[in-house]
């Protein structure tokens, strides 16, 4: 089965594509899928504990809801450590499935595997 990478540039300045990020994600991991989620620019703070909450519009699923299927499921995170620490983040604070990596840890994880991508 394809692997699925959906990159993330935004953070909670823009939930509603922070949302439809993360139900691209839990989507493909819930069908069991690889799946990881490149969090660049200002989304690497939602790879921080409880940054990822609230509700970005009227119907749209809780964030922490999002998040707590997107781990069960085996959702993984890389997260841009040239963002990450240009922001002067704690990597003790990094959630549950969170590490630190950039390009190349990212294509090693994809490796000779086909991967459906999604950017936001």
């Amino acid at each position: 089965m394809h692997k699925a990478v959906i990159s993330l540039t935004t953070g909670l300045e823009d939930p509603e594509k922070v949302t439809v990020a993360f139900l691209v994600a839990v989507g493909a991991a819930e069908q069991g899928r690889s799946t990881l989620m490149f969090l660049t620019k200002e989304a690497v703070r939602l790879a921080t504990d409880g940054v990822a909450v609230g509700v970005a519009c009227d119907g749209c699923p809780p964030l922490p809801d999002l998040l707590s299927r997107y781990l069960k499921a085996g959702g993984r995170f890389l997260v841009c450590p040239i963002c990450f620490n240009s922001r002067s983040l704690d990597k003790e604070h990094l959630i549950d499935s969170a590490e630190l990596g950039g390009t190349v840890p990212m294509w090693e994880w994809i490796g000779d595997d086909a991967a459906v991508t999604f950017s936001y």
